[in-house]
């Protein structure tokens, strides 16, 4: 495919304040992953600056090789013990009023991570009562019981990425499937917790799919949606597409709207956590 060129709108400055800076040492002197620098998120200057992180916990190497994710992949190491405590640890001393946990894919586990999942909740909850929290989680191969676990620790906002359209899931996604993907935010709405999910634009989707995904989200309960442009870590991953203009994200936020989401973000430069706060 013709390499598409980036436009003037997606050149964005990384680096930050003092506080990123700040944030920066205590991600590394607690052996932290996040899932800022190891996606390489166009936004972590601007969240790390104001003092936003989103953690990563279950390792840095990712079971699954999604063709859009720069995550490591291949076989993780065994679970650290003292992660849920460290990641909580640092939550207070960044000082956060909100913040986001995500996992790799841990496959290799017999409940593919879910009992570290719940340490980590009430570790976050038990050390910071008063910071609200959004956990952005794998779809455990579509087991209920362990989604279940993970809802009765209580986050105030459950996650799940649907990451593309129906179509484009078997090229983008090396092992979800879209109909998983959905019973995972229906489940986790049906527990009765305020369920949210994120695609990216720029794969090859027409905007009649986008559509048909916010209908899918909708159906199951899902009332909050971010829209993001996909952009390629490497030249390994997915190309881009193509470079969908900020106009355009701004009419796809309207339909949304429109359509019934409680919540959306929709910009060239959004990912799953961005203003995450916001939603609440």
């Amino acid at each position: 495919m013709e390499h598409v060129r980036k436009p003037d709108w997606l050149k964005i400055k990384l680096g930050g304040n003092d506080n990123f800076s700040q944030i920066e040492n205590i991600v590394k002197s607690n052996n932290l992953h996040t899932i800022c620098s190891s996606g390489r998120c166009p936004n972590m200057g601007e969240c790390w600056g104001r003092g936003t992180a989103t953690f990563m916990i279950g390792g840095d190497i990712c079971t699954r090789s999604c063709k859009f994710c720069n995550t490591k992949t291949g076989r993780p190491l065994s679970l650290d013990p003292k992660e849920p405590q460290n990641v909580a640890e640092s939550i207070k001393l960044m000082k956060l009023k909100h913040a986001v946990v995500t996992s790799v894919d841990r496959d290799d586990l017999p409940d593919q991570g879910a009992s570290h999942w719940v340490e980590a909740i009430q570790r976050i909850k038990a050390i910071n009562p008063d910071t609200t929290l959004e956990v952005l989680i794998p779809d455990f191969q579509g087991k209920t019981e362990l989604v279940d676990m993970v809802c009765q620790a209580a986050p105030d906002v459950i996650s799940h990425n649907m990451e593309t359209v129906a179509r484009l899931t078997p090229l983008v996604r090396s092992a979800a499937k879209y109909d998983v993907s959905l019973s995972v935010l229906n489940r986790i709405a049906e527990n009765g917790l305020k369920a949210k999910s994120g695609i990216m634009a720029g794969l090859g989707e027409t905007t009649e799919e986008i559509l048909e995904v916010m209908d899918d989200l909708l159906i199951v309960k899902c009332s909050v949606l971010t829209i993001g442009q996909y952009l390629q870590p490497s030249r390994k991953h997915l190309p881009v597409s193509a470079y969908i203009h900020p106009d355009e994200f701004k009419r796809l936020k309207e339909i949304a709207l429109e359509k019934g989401f409680a919540y959306v973000e929709s910009g060239p430069l959004v990912r799953s956590s961005y203003h995450a706060e916001n939603c609440l």
